[in-house]
This record gives C-alpha cells, structure tokens and sequence, in this order.
C-alpha cells in the first residue's frame, strides 16, 4: 500500500488462507505417490464440476480405498501431518440418470462455502477445484491435438506423442476500488446483471502489461475515469475457472463517469453514507464476503458492511 493511504483490505481473504505444505518435491517421485494413495491415514476429496461433499461446515473426506475412479491428485501436507489428496470424479448424475442416482445434496461449491471453511479446509478445496477445471480444459496436447496424460501428482499433463509437458495456468486479473478526492468510492454494474448489483471494476492482464498498466487501462475503458497512485492490497485464487484476482486502490484524477455501456452498462460514484442507505433499502447489492471485491470496498468504508444487501451468484 501507497505511504499515506488509509486503506486496507478488510479481514482475511476468505479463498488466500491456505495452511497446507504443497510438497511439489513429492510430486515426481512415483514411489512414494504409489504409497500414499495405499495409506488409509491419507484423506482425498472428491471434487466434481466444481463442488465437494460438505457435512456440518466442513469437508468430508474419504480413504483412499473408498475414493471412486477418477483422476487423482496431490494436494499436500496439512499442518495436522495428514497427506491430502483428491480424486476428479465424473459429474454426478442428474435425476433420472442411468443409475437413477440424484446429484450429491451435500456438494457445495467454493461460492457457498468458500467464506466459511476453516483456512486449511479453504485452502485444500480451492487447490483441488483449481486443478480439476484446468485439467477439464486441457486434456489435449496443444501442439499435435493428442490426448494428454495426467502425471507429477496431477500438476502435469504430459503428450505421449510429442513428450510435450503442459502446466496448469492461471490468468491474472486486476481488480480495483476507485477512490477520489472527497472520498467517495466508484463502482459499476455489469450489463448482464439485474439492476442494482454493483461491484469493483475490474479486468484481466493483457500480454506484456503491467498490474498497474492494466488497472488504469481497465479502469478507463469502463468507465472513462483516469487513475493515479494504483496501490496493491492484496490478491486472492479465483478459480472459476481460473483467475488470480489482483486487488488495489487507486486515486481519481478525473471524475467524470462514462460508462462504455457494452461491459458496463452503469457506474456510480458512493459516500459512506449513500452505500450505506442503499444497503439498507435494498436498492444496492454487493458481492458476498467470498470475494475480494467486498473486502476492498470494506477497506475503503472502514468497517465490515451487513451482509443483506449481497448478491449470491458472484461473478468476481
């Protein structure tokens, strides 16, 4: 943070709490990836499109002999000495299926829950559905179209053709609370959402970009404001499907707000006191504690806001 700026990112990010060691030194030993999937102290979760078993708050993990097909993967080492695993299974079936079983009713997904695990828990759910969605989409060689093989406990996939090896990605996103000079905090509305639900502008990094570059950029193209004096707050995993959300505060240098009505279809400058009656009357929704958005507009407002006047299906 900038010297001389009063804010600060409210509370932990609930998707950045991660305890559990990654041990990537395990990852290409075969030997001992063969033991641990045959060690019934070990614990996998079982994640499938996006969601896992969920009993009274916390996850509910499975031995190794009781893990369905699927690929598997290496998560880590808790603080607690437990090797966690997890196993990407099938998508349950629907209703009516062939085997006439109904999706799980205990899956959650980390918008659900995500804000309510404890941090080893958080973290273990967000590293296995951050693996699970890149493997969905990368199951082909991106050089000669073959299939690909998961290896290095999951953090590989591997070509058996070429021998081409392919890494998980991760896209970052900038992420920003636009402040100006009487304090007021400017925030948009996507034109896919209902009326009402506003958040922090934000945007992906383009190609050899900078973070800051890319928030002033963002930032203009939306709402034609321009921005001075970007500071990093902090950043969180958003894997949906596979984000990394870059948070700041930035100062205006302009005020004029100008929607580009294609992405934003409405931009709003706020006082404390005028989000503050909007959450009341309902007229305002926020993003839900889960995401980073929330705790930057928190950090500018100075206190946790009530949680009514959040909507649920966050897109940041």
């Amino acid at each position: 943070m900038a010297p001389g700026w009063p804010y600060r990112l409210s509370g932990p990010l609930a998707l950045s709490r991660a305890t559990h060691d990654r041990v990537a030194e395990r990852r290409l030993d075969d030997a001992w990836l063969a033991r641990t999937w045959s060690d019934p102290t070990a614990r996998v979760l079982v994640v499938a499109d996006g969601r896992a078993p969920v009993i009274g708050g916390r996850l509910a993990f499975v031995p190794p002999a009781q893990a369905p097909a699927g690929e598997r993967l290496l998560l880590g080492v808790g603080e607690d000495s437990v090797t966690y695993l997890a196993v990407v299974a099938a998508e349950p079936d629907p209703p009516g299926g062939p085997d006439g079983r109904p999706p799980d009713p205990r899956a959650r997904g980390l918008r659900e829950v995500g804000a309510l695990l404890d941090d080893r828990e958080a973290g273990l759910l967000v590293h296995a559905v951050a693996i699970a969605n890149w493997h969905a989409a990368h199951r082909r060689c991106a050089r000669c179209g073959a299939p690909t093989e998961v290896a290095a406990g999951g953090h590989l996939r591997r070509c058996p053709v070429d021998g081409s090896e392919h890494y998980p990605r991760t896209d970052p996103a900038v992420i920003v609370a636009v402040v100006d000079d009487d304090d007021r905090v400017l925030l948009g509305r996507q034109a896919s959402w209902p009326p009402g639900r506003f958040s922090t502008l934000a945007g992906f990094v383009e190609p050899g970009e900078s973070l800051e570059a890319a928030v002033a950029r963002e930032v203009r193209e939306e709402s034609a404001v321009e921005v001075a004096e970007v500071a990093y707050a902090g950043s969180q995993p958003w894997p949906f499907p596979s984000s990394l959300m870059c948070g700041f505060y930035a100062r205006a240098v302009s005020t004029r707000v100008r929607p580009d009505g294609a992405e934003i279809a409405e931009a709003r400058w706020y006082s404390r006191d005028q989000l503050r009656v909007a959450l009341g009357d309902g007229s305002l929704g926020l993003p839900p504690p889960v995401s980073i958005a929330r705790r930057l507009v928190e950090g500018w407002y100075g206190a946790q806001l009530p949680d009514a006047g959040s909507w649920r299906e966050s897109q940041r």
